[in-house]
C-alpha cells in the first residue's frame, strides 16, 4: 500500500510510519521539516498552519490510505482532507476520547454525548476537546464512510513527547523512596503507540470507518505493575512508597500533572481509564504487556541521552524533588 502520514516524525505519527515501513508499504510524510525524516520514507514539506498554501506539496499524487495526526485548529484537517479526497482511498483521523464532555461515565461507548461548540472551519485557537472533534468533522466531511477515527487516551511508548512514563522513569532511576499515589492495584487504560499504529494500519487496509476508542481494556494493567515496571528495568534501589490517595491530595498535588498517569478514585479516573472499548478489540485491537511498553521506552530514553523530548506548547509534567521529598516525611 502507499500511505501517506500527515506528520510522520514524532510519536504515534512516527510510530505509524514505522510500522508502515515494517510491512514494506510505500511512505510518504508530510510536515514542516523540523525532524529529520525517518530513513525509506519520502519527505513532503509544508505548513497547515498556513492554510491552502501551506499544502502544495500535495497537491499531485495518490495514496491507499492518509493517517492524520493534526491537534490544532481544525481547519487545517479541512484543507488537507478536501484536498485528498479524490485522490486518497481511505482517511485515519487520530482523535482522542476527549470530545465526549467531561466527566465521561464509566463504560462510556463511542456514541456517547460529544462535545458542544466544535466546527471543522475553525481556524483559531480552540480547546483540546473541540479542536479534536472539529477535526473528526472536517474528516467525515470530506471522506464519509472512509473515514476512520481513533480515539485513543493515554498514550505510552518510546518517542513519547509529553513525558508521562519518561518522568517516572526518571525519577525511579534516580532511586531512594519514590512517592507511589495508591491504591497499588489502580487499573489503567492506555495504548503503546505501536499498538496503535499496527491497529490503524489493519484497519485502513480494511477499509474500517467511524469512531473507535483505541486504548486497552480498564486494568489490562495496574499502576502497581507500571511503576513495579519502571524500578526493575531501570535497575535501581528505588522504594516505591505506596502513599494514600487523601494524602496526596490533601497536600495539594495534581493528578495527571503532576503525578503522571494517576487519577484517583472518582470522575477523573472513571473518564480516562475506564472507558468502553469492545468495539476495538472486536476488530483486532491487541496491547502489548506493560513490562514491554516500559522496558522499551526506558531503551529509548537512554538512546537520547535521558531527557525526553518535548512537545512544544504543553507544559512539563512532574512533581517537584522537595513536593515529594516534604510528602514522604510527613507519610
Amino acid at each position: 500500500m502507499k500511505i501517506l502520514i500527515l506528520g510522520g516524525t514524532e510519536f504515534v505519527g512516527r510510530a505509524v510510519a514505522e510500522a508502515a515501513l515494517g510491512r514494506g508499504w510505500d511512505v510518504s510524510v508530510f510536515n514542516r521539516g523540523r525532524q529529520a525524516p525517518i530513513p525509506g520514507t519520502e519527505a513532503l514539506h509544508g505548513d497547515r498552519t498556513a492554510g491552502k498554501a501551506g499544502l502544495a506539496a500535495l497537491e499531485s499524487g495518490a495514496w491507499d490510505a492518509v493517517v492524520d495526526t493534526w491537534t490544532g485548529a481544525p481547519a487545517a484537517v479541512r484543507d488537507a482532507a478536501r484536498l485528498l479526497a479524490d485522490r486518497a482511498g481511505h482517511y485515519t483521523y487520530v482523535s482522542t476520547r476527549s470530545v465526549h464532555p467531561y466527566p465521561a461515565a464509566a463504560g462510556l461507548p463511542e456514541d456517547g454525548p460529544l462535545v458542544s461548540g466544535a466546527s471543522a472551519d475553525e481556524a483559531g485557537e480552540v480547546p483540546y476537546p473541540q479542536a479534536k472533534l472539529g477535526g473528526e468533522l472536517a474528516a467525515l466531511d470530506a471522506f464519509g464512510d472512509r473515514a476512520l477515527l481513533a480515539r485513543p487516551g493515554l498514550i505510552l511508548g518510546p518517542y513519547e513527547n509529553i513525558g508521562r512514563l519518561p518522568w517516572w522513569l526518571t525519577r525511579t532511576a534516580r532511586g531512594g523512596p519514590v512517592l507511589a499515589p495508591g491504591p497499588h492495584d489502580s487499573p489503567l487504560q492506555y495504548i503503546d503507540a505501536r499498538d496503535l499504529a499496527t491497529w490503524v494500519l489493519d484497519a485502513a487496509e480494511r477499509g474500517l470507518h467511524g469512531p473507535y476508542n483505541t486504548v486497552s481494556e480498564s486494568g489490562h494493567a495496574t499502576l502497581g505493575e507500571l511503576l513495579d515496571a519502571c524500578v526493575r528495568v531501570t535497575g535501581s534501589d528505588a522504594e516505591l512508597r505506596w502513599t494514600d490517595p487523601d494524602t496526596v491530595l490533601a497536600a495539594g498535588v495534581e493528578p495527571w500533572t503532576q503525578l503522571p498517569i494517576w487519577l484517583p478514585a472518582g470522575e477523573m479516573h472513571d473518564t480516562l481509564h475506564r472507558g468502553d472499548v469492545s468495539k476495538a478489540l472486536a476488530a483486532g485491537l491487541r496491547c502489548r504487556p506493560v513490562g514491554e511498553t516500559v522496558a522499551d521506552t526506558w531503551t529509548w530514553l537512554r538512546s537520547i541521552g535521558g531527557v525526553a523530548p518535548q512537545r512544544p506548547g504543553r507544559p512539563p509534567v512532574g512533581l517537584a524533588p522537595e513536593v515529594e521529598a516534604r510528602l514522604l516525611a510527613t507519610g
